[in-house]
C-alpha cells in the first residue's frame, strides 16, 4: 500500500538505534517503574520467574511480527497485518483498535506511574488528584514534543534510552551487592502462590515486552525496514530482559514480598533505599521520570500513526474538529486525550489489567491470520506460531479467571470495550459502504 498523502509519515526519518531506543523507550517504562510490584502480588516469590516466561512468550509472538515486518514494513504495522490477513473489515478494524487501546491504556499506566514516582521524595500525604493531575501533565508534554516531527523524538528517545538503562543496571547492581540477604534468596524461599496466579502473573508481565509492537507501527519510518524492524525487535526485547532480571533480583532481594506489595506503584524506589538511602530514593525517581517521559512519547508517536493507517484504510471515521494539519497530526490529539481520560479515571491495577486483556486476544488475532494465511507468503514456522497462540491462550485464560474471581469489574469493562468496539465498527463499515 502506498503511504497517503495526509499522514505525514516521514520515510527513514528512525535510524536502527533509533527504533531500539523507541522500543526499549516503551517497554522500560512501563515494565520497571509500573508492573514489577503487581507481578509480585500475584507471584509472591516467584514474581523474576513471571518476567523470564514473559520473555520467553513475547519471544515467540516477535517471531510473527519480525516475519510480517519483513514482508509488509509499513508505517501503519499491525493495521496493516491485519488488513493482510484478514483483509479490509470488521475483523481487521476491531483488532487493530484493540491494539489501539491497549497501548493507550498503557501510555494511562505509565503516565501515573510518573506521577506515583513524582511524589515520592516529598514527605507529603498527596492529595488523590495528585497522580493523576501529574500524569496528566505528562501526557501534554507528550504531545508537544510529538508535534515537533520525528527527528526529536528520536534524539529525545536515544538520549533518555540510554540515560535510563545504565541508571537501571547501577540501581540494579548497587542493590543486589548491599542486599543482606543474598543473591538467591529470591529464588529458594517457598512460593505462597499458585499456578494460577502465578500464569496471571505472566500475562502482566507480558505488557512489560509488548512496547515491541511499537517498532512496527514505525516500521514504513525505519531505515531498510525489511532488514532493521526485525533486528530492533531483537535487540529491544534482549536489553529488556536482562534489565527486568537484574532489577527483579534486586527488589527482591531488599525487599520482602509483602513490602514489595504494600509499595508496588513506587517498588523500585523502595528497593533502592539500602544501598543508596535517601539519595538513592531521589535518583530512582530521576530515573523513574525519565523512563515514564521517553515511553509515553514513543508510544504516543507510534499509535498515533496506526490510526491514522486505520482511518486512510477507511475502518475507523474520522472528523477534524476544526482542527489544522494531517490526519496524523488529528491522531496524535485523539490519544493523548484518551489517555487523560483514563488517566483520571483508572488506578494502576485495572488499567495494566484490561491493557493485558485487550493486548492478549489482538495478538492471538495476529498469529492466527499468519497461521491460517499468511504461513506461506512471509515463510513462518508452523509450528512456532502454533506455539505462540497456545502459550497466548493459556495466560489470558487463567488471567482472565483470577480477575473474575479478585476483581469483575475489569472483566465487565473488558466485555463493555469489545461489545463498543465490535458494534460500533460493524454500524461504521455497514453504513460506510452503503454510502459509498
Amino acid at each position: 500500500m502506498a503511504e497517503h498523502e495526509h499522514s505525514n509519515y516521514d520515510k527513514g526519518s528512525l535510524s536502527l538505534a533509533g527504533a531500539i531506543a523507541m522500543g526499549t523507550g516503551v517497554m522500560i517504562g512501563a515494565g520497571i517503574f509500573a508492573l514489577t510490584g503487581q507481578v509480585a502480588e500475584l507471584a509472591r516469590e516467584w514474581f523474576p520467574f513471571a518476567f523470564l516466561a514473559a520473555a520467553i512468550i513475547s519471544s515467540a509472538s516477535a517471531y510473527s511480527y519480525v516475519k510480517l515486518s519483513n514482508a509488509f514494513p509499513s508505517a501503519g504495522g499491525i493495521a496493516m497485518f491485519l488488513e493482510k490477513a484478514y483483509g479490509k473489515g470488521t475483523i481487521t478494524a476491531c483488532c487493530a483498535l484493540l491494539m489501539y487501546f491497549s497501548m493507550v491504556i498503557n501510555q494511562s499506566l505509565v503516565a501515573r506511574t510518573f506521577g506515583n514516582y513524582a511524589l515520592q521524595p516529598f514527605d507529603i500525604e498527596p492529595e488523590r488528584w495528585m497522580v493523576p493531575a501529574l500524569g496528566v501533565a505528562l501526557l501534554i508534554a507528550a504531545f508537544l514534543i510529538n508535534v515537533l516531527g520525528n527527528k526529536i523524538i528520536q534524539t529525545t528517545s536515544f538520549i533518555m534510552g540510554i540515560a535510563k538503562a545504565l541508571g537501571l543496571l547501577v540501581l540494579a547492581g548497587g542493590g543486589i551487592y548491599v542486599a543482606d540477604a543474598g543473591f538467591t534468596s529470591t529464588f529458594i524461599v517457598p512460593a505462597d502462590t499458585s499456578v494460577s496466579n502465578f500464569i496471571g502473573s505472566v500475562a502482566l508481565a507480558i505488557l512489560a515486552f509488548k512496547g515491541f509492537t511499537t517498532i512496527t507501527n514505525s516500521g514504513g519510518e525505519i531505515v531498510d525496514p525489511k532488514k532493521n524492524v526485525g533486528r530492533a525487535i531483537i535487540i529491544s526485547i534482549f536489553i529488556c530482559f536482562i534489565i527486568y532480571m537484574l532489577v527483579a533480583v534486586a527488589v527482591g532481594t531488599n525487599l520482602s514480598i509483602d513490602e514489595i506489595v504494600v509499595a508496588k506503584d513506587y517498588a523500585l524506589a523502595e528497593a533502592s533505599k539500602p544501598a543508596f538511602g535517601r539519595s538513592g530514593l531521589w535518583i530512582t525517581v530521576g530515573f523513574a521520570i525519565v523512563a515514564t517521559v521517553s515511553g509515553v512519547i514513543a508510544s504516543v508517536f507510534a499509535v498515533s500513526r496506526m490510526l491514522a493507517m486505520l482511518t486512510e484504510m477507511k475502518l475507523v471515521p474520522h472528523s477534524h474538529f476544526g482542527m489544522p494539519g494531517s490526519v496524523q497530526q488529528h491522531t496524535v490529539v485523539y490519544t493523548v486525550v484518551i489517555a487523560m481520560l483514563l488517566t483520571i479515571f483508572f488506578d494502576l491495577s485495572r488499567i495494566a489489567s484490561l491493557g493485558a486483556i485487550f493486548y492478549l486476544l489482538m495478538d492471538i488475532a495476529i498469529h492466527w491470520g499468519v497461521f491460517k494465511h499468511l504461513r506461506k507468503e512471509v515463510n513462518a514456522s508452523a509450528v512456532i506460531v502454533q506455539s505462540a497462540i497456545a502459550l497466548d491462550i493459556v495466560v489470558l485464560g487463567a488471567f482472565i479467571w483470577i480477575k473474575a474471581s479478585s476483581d469483575i469489574l475489569v472483566i465487565w469493562a473488558a466485555i463493555i470495550g469489545l461489545v463498543l468496539i465490535v458494534g460500533a465498527e460493524k454500524l461504521y463499515l455497514s453504513k460506510f459502504r452503503t454510502d459509498s
